[in-house]
């Protein structure tokens, strides 16, 4: 996540800012310029303070979804090209989960901006069903809610967004991060899974790393829920519940290369250097005979997390970043940036592209 600054008075900005701690300024993120910039009213429109041209409104979730994106004068939707991705969420009478709605949207914004800045279209289902995606966001109070994705469609269960809950099931299934943008990095994955590994031509480097994704689904979540993973499960995989099934680990995958890509792109925004002993210690964790285009990304993100997990126990804190990354997950991770980096190249995600 990259930082900002405003444009009258120099303040720093931060991704959900809706008006400037300076100088009072409104501010807001321009889609098409990829930044949060100060804006000046001009009677019931938005005109951006730093003299750059347009004319804009707000996002008609402004309130329900805390949102601070901009919508073009000209442009006929009410909604900005992040919340027109959600096609279902809860009633506005429904308080709880409204404000659960409203974390939810706040972290995918998130989601599309990094998708964004790294060059991966994003496909608005409405407009394309078969290549399109879509989120539903949904309250477990009054119904069962499964948090998943199937055919383009990425479900959340917005219990996800309360705190004791989600530390709750965290501790249940053992997993080191369990956050609502890390929900929606992972469904994100299968959601490009066909796009960026099948219908690419790289499905048979994925059943070497990955395993054959033709097993059945079904029988693999019943065995990964009676018997759990393997003692050794942590040689070969990022998390326990990559261990379940290829797609599942693609996923976990993925996920983590999202978290690694924001990661070091907030440290750099904000000019965080890290130098010995972490620098060392970094550079010894990623073996250099795997010749991996990915090494140089793992070695600045050890280098840092080490440096943040030694913050992190100093301030009596668990550690900020818990994972080992084996040789193994190494090489998956670089499948994961490789495949990333050919589709963006090669524009293999064609329709009706939100960015």
């Amino acid at each position: 996540m990259e930082t900002f600054r405003c444009s009258v008075c120099a303040q720093l900005l931060f991704f959900d800012n809706s008006a400037c701690l300076g100088c009072g300024s409104p501010v807001a993120y321009v889609p098409e310029a990829s930044a949060v910039v100060a804006m000046r009213p001009v009677g019931a429109e938005l005109v951006r303070a730093d003299g750059t041209p347009g004319h804009y409104r707000r996002c008609a979730n402004q309130l329900a979804a805390r949102c601070n994106w901009l919508i073009p004068v000209d442009d006929q939707h009410s909604l900005c090209v992040s919340c027109r991705l959600t096609s279902v969420r809860p009633n506005d009478k429904e308080f709880e989960a409204m404000d659960a709605f409203a974390n939810a949207e706040s972290a995918k914004r998130r989601l599309i901006y990094q998708l964004e800045m790294l060059g991966l279209p994003v496909i608005d289902r409405a407009t394309d069903r078969h290549r399109g995606v879509t989120f539903e966001f949904l309250s477990s109070r009054r119904r069962a809610v499964t948090t998943g994705h199937e055919g383009g469609v990425i479900t959340l269960d917005l219990s996800e967004s309360d705190d004791a809950h989600r530390e709750f099931v965290r501790q249940q299934l053992g997993e080191p991060y369990r956050t609502v943008l890390g929900h929606l990095r992972h469904e994100i994955a299968h959601y490009y899974w066909p796009l960026l590994v099948l219908d690419a031509g790289w499905i048979n480097e994925f059943h070497r790393l990955f395993g054959d994704e033709t097993e059945p689904y079904d029988v693999a979540l019943n065995r990964h829920y009676q018997q759990g993973p393997s003692f050794d499960w942590t040689g070969s995989y990022v998390s326990q519940y990559a261990t379940m099934h290829p797609w599942e680990d693609w996923a976990e995958t993925f996920a983590h290369y999202l978290h690694i890509d924001a990661g070091l792109a907030t440290a750099r925004s904000f000019g965080i250097e890290v130098g010995e002993p972490a620098l060392s210690a970094g550079a010894c964790a990623v073996r250099s005979d795997l010749q991996l285009s990915i090494a140089p990304m793992v070695r600045d993100w050890l280098v840092m997390t080490l440096a943040l997990n030694g913050v992190a126990r100093s301030l009596g804190q668990a550690d900020l970043y818990p994972f080992v990354l084996p040789p193994l997950v190494v090489e998956k991770l670089d499948f994961v940036h490789r495949v990333v980096t050919s589709a963006i190249k090669s524009d293999v995600v064609t329709g009706d592209v939100l960015f």
